[in-house]
């Protein structure tokens, strides 16, 4: 068998390298020889603290990773859409992993653009996850939003955003974070941990108020919800009105009815239509004149985008590993959250 190196997280939340038989290709799968990965801090690693400080019994190391991009190697039956030597980005959760070789299902493949570099696109997964994101809150041209939480998502979301011709304010208490997203142009960036969202909103929109907002980080986001539940426009009865969209992993606390006037609250589901759903994952598509989006499609549109240079990455990364430095790459993002962003690895 064929072997592979695969980053992965001890029991003691320690990064490692193991080596595995590369997977068989199924039917509908490309072979990548991985260029380029992306780790996704808040999802892949946000229990890592944790197992830190619990010291747990031993069990096998769990190999991780869901963004990466590099060129194929093999095509497997079935797949019609990519040749051998084909640039593509890839996602998803046990197939695009930090590793030197990735078996991905080909609906979760996106050819690369001239001009795109592997290590822009291997943000695909975050950027159409932002993209959805913003696809479900339904921006209009002018109206006023608020981005909370500028992890790789809420930079991508913030982004969208504006290049639907939104007025965008990101809120972060990490002030790194504000840094990277003044970089790209975001137009108004607010330090929560220092600032009142709620007042600069405000004068941000005029006095109009917030038409929407958009949660793009987990844990307890109630803080976070009730800021942008008093940012939103408040008609003359009192109530308030506008849309939520919840993209992150967050838990929140509210009233509804009465309680939360004529708020739509929106939930965002990763990619778009099509990821986890096997069969599409391997390359039956749903009708285009039902399902406009899905999960393929909105990652041709994140690299297009890329290409273009409407939507900027280079701003979001902060570090570069080799895959070896998984141990290093993790520590960064772990003990120094507020030192990094978006770290690749590259084998």
């Amino acid at each position: 068998m064929v072997q592979r190196r695969v980053a992965a997280l001890d029991c003691h939340g320690q990064g490692v390298i193991v080596e595995q038989d590369l997977p068989e290709l199924a039917p509908g799968q490309v072979q990548v020889k991985v260029v380029a990965s992306l780790i996704s801090p808040g999802t892949e690693l946000g229990r890592v603290k944790q197992l830190r400080r619990e010291k747990g019994e031993e069990r096998p190391a769990r190999p991780f990773g869901y963004a990466n991009a590099g060129v194929i190697e093999r095509v497997a039956e079935g797949v019609e859409q990519f040749a051998v030597g084909d640039r593509v980005a890839c996602m998803g959760g046990g197939f695009a992993l930090h590793a030197d070789r990735a078996c991905v299902p080909q609906n979760l493949c996106a050819a690369i653009p001239d001009g795109v570099s592997f290590e822009a696109a291997a943000s695909v997964h975050l950027a159409a996850t932002g993209l959805h994101a913003i696809r479900r809150t339904l921006p209009l041209f002018g109206e006023n939003g608020m981005i909370m939480g500028m992890g790789l998502v809420g930079q991508f979301s913030a982004q969208f955003g504006q290049l639907s011709g939104c007025h965008i304010m990101a809120v972060d208490g990490n002030g790194m974070r504000l840094e990277r997203a003044q970089a790209w142009g975001v137009e108004k960036t607010v330090q929560g941990s220092i600032e009142d969202p709620v007042q600069t909103a405000k004068d941000f929109s005029l006095h109009f108020g917030m038409d929407f907002g958009i949660i793009a980080f987990g844990g307890d986001a109630s803080s976070a919800f009730e800021q942008l539940y008093g940012s939103l426009k408040q008609t003359p009865d009192g109530h308030r009105m506008g849309r939520i969209t919840i993209v992150g992993g967050a838990h929140i606390s509210h009233g509804f009815a009465a309680g939360l006037g004529n708020v739509d609250v929106r939930s965002a589901a990763r990619t778009g239509p099509g990821y986890h759903d096997e069969a599409y994952e391997h390359g039956q598509n749903y009708p285009a004149v039902f399902v406009e989006w899905p999960t393929q499609r909105n990652l041709d549109e994140c690299l297009r985008s890329m290409a273009s240079g409407a939507l900027q990455v280079e701003p979001l990364y902060t570090h570069e590993f080799a895959l070896d430095d998984i141990a290093q790459a993790v520590d960064v993002l772990v003990e120094t959250p507020e030192k990094a962003l978006g770290v690749v690895l590259k084998p």
